[in-house]
């Protein structure tokens, strides 16, 4: 299939300047693809800032000084540096400075500094049935999902492309009928108590990426909406096991008002009806560490914690004092919010430390320990923290990852399936 420029992109993508670079990326994407054309976008979230070498520095750079702007809203994820002075990095000099300048050039190409994975929570929530271009794989799940906007998986350094040029290929789950589900995952034989719990949504996450793969799937058998929070987790674990970037839950989210809609009125290649056997099984692969006797940090808020997930923690901790370094990985907005209801204090004197603008498993936070356990709530934590961090992962619910940050030591109070 070939590629039809508009006469004004053929234009702009024979400039030398940042927009005509960022144009021919484009283009150039959109032919590997296979797309036959180009389509407007509304806005981008950029994965493309947080520092992984200088290479990337260096192009945004050259994109600031071709004179490249946005064309469309841009907010952006997680850098490497905590620009607020919440917590210390362990980052070289070298590599702090050039993480630095990346951050900087993607201020000056208009970006908007959120610095979060879950731009979704700091306002930023198109449409259902908006072309949009985000980067970072639970923004870009939620946002198919939960939102009904549409976009693919767009990598390092395509979003920031598609952000100035104001164009995405056409192609995937841009258009309708690739968003139709072609699974069923059949909940409905779990304890609703289980259903009901924190817990419940990372784990059947996790499960529904490794079953899922890149496949589209709707989620029966979910009697109520269960909030954004568990949304939020089951999209992030299950893109961080499977290759998901958009999945239905029956009578939940926006574009599967019931079953038969989210099927396209088609039946159903296959059904995976999860029993409490495998729903136990995925709650035990999240965990690297065999029967730990204790464990060296916690870190939660992959994605970032909302001010209800602060709430929340605040109130558990009731007030007692971790053991252990516990680490709470948010964005800036949500720090401004649970300052302003005078719940940043109370958290500090417990022993947790706030992470905003990054998080402890893409930058060096967590202390140099090889042989440590971390605890976790996190399906995306407990996914890449072993690979990012050196660290062996036990996981469990919140109450599970207080009551053992408080103890120095594992403690179960959460549900099981």
């Amino acid at each position: 299939m070939t590629l039809e420029l508009e006469p004004q992109q053929r234009d702009i993508a024979a400039r030398p300047d940042g927009a005509g670079m960022a144009m021919r990326i484009v283009a150039d994407a959109a032919r590997l693809l296979g797309a036959p054309r180009l389509i407007p976008i509304a806005s981008a979230h950029i994965d493309g800032a947080l520092y992984h070498g200088d290479s990337g520095t260096l192009f945004a750079e050259r994109l600031v000084e071709g004179g490249a702007r946005l064309a469309v809203r841009a907010t952006l994820n997680v850098g490497s540096l905590d620009l607020t002075g919440c917590s210390r990095d362990r980052m070289p000099p070298h590599e702090r400075s050039m993480a630095r300048r990346m951050m900087d050039a993607y201020r000056a190409l208009g970006c908007e500094p959120t610095w979060t994975c879950a731009p979704y929570q700091a306002g930023h929530r198109p449409a259902k049935g908006t072309d949009v271009a985000w980067g970072e794989s639970n923004a870009v799940v939620f946002c198919n999902s939960v939102l009904g906007a549409r976009t693919n998986r767009y990598g390092d350094f395509l979003d920031i492309a598609c952000a100035i040029s104001g164009v995405a290929p056409d192609y995937g789950l841009h258009r309708p009928a690739n968003r139709r589900a072609r699974l069923v995952f059949d909940v409905g034989g779990l304890d609703p108590a289980f259903l009901a719990s924190e817990i419940a949504w990372p784990v059947l996450g996790s499960l529904y990426g490794r079953e899922a793969g890149s496949d589209i799937g709707v989620v029966s058998g979910v009697a109520a909406h269960p909030g954004d929070d568990a949304l939020k987790a089951f999209g992030a674990a299950s893109a961080s096991t499977g290759a998901v970037g958009l999945f239905h839950i029956a009578g939940v989210t926006p574009e599967a008002p019931d079953l038969t809609t989210a099927l396209g009125g088609e039946a159903q290649a296959r059904t995976i009806k999860v029993t409490p056997a495998m729903a136990a099984d995925a709650q035990a692969r999240l965990s690297t560490a065999e029967r730990p006797d204790r464990i060296d940090a916690v870190a939660i808020g992959s994605p970032h914690l909302s001010p209800a997930e602060f709430t929340r923690l605040a109130a558990l901790l009731a007030g007692r004092k971790a053991a252990v370094p516990f680490y709470a990985c948010t964005g800036r907005h949500a720090l401004a919010e649970i300052e302003r209801r005078g719940l940043l204090d109370p958290l500090r004197d417990a022993g947790v430390t706030v992470v905003a603008d990054t998080c402890v498993v893409v930058t060096p936070i967590l202390p140099d320990n090889a042989s440590g356990v971390l605890m976790t709530n996190s399906g995306k934590f407990a996914q890449y923290a072993p690979g990012n961090t050196g660290y062996a992962v036990l996981y469990g619910s919140l109450p599970d990852c207080v009551e053992s940050a408080v103890a120095g030591r594992p403690a179960r109070v959460g549900s099981e399936p």
